[in-house]
């Protein structure tokens, strides 16, 4: 894991060698709230079932980036030949395209989460 700050272009990049994420699980884990597993947490926890240890291990945590940042840019590489780019401003609508070489140069696989952070939140 690696945490690099970039104060000429105002960036928190967060980056991992982990298995990465496909399209698909661009869209299912990162695509909205409701898909991000809060929403069967909390269906859950209305019939007694939840595991209250899950909380912020998904979804939420990660949409408080935008707390933070005014754009979000996630690459993931899961393989060789999949590597995707999740992108979305202030947590409204977000787009998943191809990856260029360019943004995986360096990858082997994982994921590299770059924040583009607000002028008030640059300390």
């Amino acid at each position: 894991m690696r945490v690099v700050p970039d104060k000429t272009n105002n960036t928190l990049v967060v980056e991992d060698t982990g298995i990465g994420m496909s399209k698909t699980d661009l869209v299912q884990c990162l695509g909205i709230i409701a898909n991000s597993g809060t929403r069967k947490f909390l269906e859950a926890y209305d019939q007694g079932s939840a595991d209250v240890s899950l909380i912020g291990q998904f979804g939420v945590g990660f949409y408080s980036a935008f707390l933070v940042a005014n754009t979000v840019c996630v690459v993931s590489k899961k393989n060789e030949f999949d590597a995707h780019v999740w992108e979305s401003a202030a947590g409204k609508e977000f787009t998943v395209r191809p990856a260029t070489p360019e943004e995986t140069q360096g990858m082997t696989r994982g994921t590299r989460i770059t924040l583009q952070l607000k002028e008030d939140q640059l300390e």
